[in-house]
């Protein structure tokens, strides 16, 4: 009769500590390289892709954390479409900048983000907040997001380019009328 030991993993007990780290860097590039101006369905398919089923969100203005992948996704879909509408309609410029911030807590980790928006007519508001994230293996399952901020005003409708094209003149006949000629 032999005796054999089991060899026991420490990986069994402490799961990768770099995987969260890999995890929020190629969640942070998704983000910084999606491009707002074609779609906002680029952003949710990155948050579909790493944050967890029962992923909490919150915030240093909100009362309550919102709690579930549905409400935290229409909460992000809320946010998206105005600034894809604005880029792609409205003109505006849209750029995003992540920084990490160093942390010494394994699945935990913190980052800068700053979303500036130029208008058409060259004013400038930049918007800057801090993201702590909690991560179980390569899934999201908290985000708060705080120290936010605000640089330049607010970007107004002139700032924004809406074309409205002239409606046509069509008489009876179908055809356009000469421009000197009366309806």
């Amino acid at each position: 009769m032999s005796a054999q030991r089991g060899f026991v993993s420490a990986d069994q007990f402490h799961p990768d500590p770099y995987k969260s780290r890999i995890a929020e860097r190629t969640l942070n590039a998704a983000i910084v390289h999606a491009d707002i101006t074609r779609s906002y369905e680029e952003y949710l398919e990155i948050f579909d892709a790493f944050y967890a089923d029962d992923v909490e969100g919150s915030s240093e203005t909100t009362e309550e954390p919102i709690r579930g992948k549905a409400r935290v996704r229409s909460l992000v879909f809320s946010f998206l479409v105005p600034l894809h509408a604005m880029a792609e309609v409205g003109g505006v410029s849209i750029s995003v900048r992540q920084t990490p911030l160093p942390g010494d807590v394994v699945d935990e980790t913190h980052s800068a983000w700053a979303l500036e928006l130029v208008g058409v007519s060259g004013k400038i508001c930049t918007v800057s907040w801090r993201t702590f994230r909690k991560w179980n293996e390569s899934r999201v399952v908290l985000e708060h997001h705080y120290d936010h901020q605000q640089s330049g005003e607010p970007l107004t409708h002139h700032d924004l380019r809406f074309e409205v094209p002239e409606p046509a003149l069509v008489n009876v006949l179908g055809v356009l009328p000469k421009p000197d000629a009366g309806i």
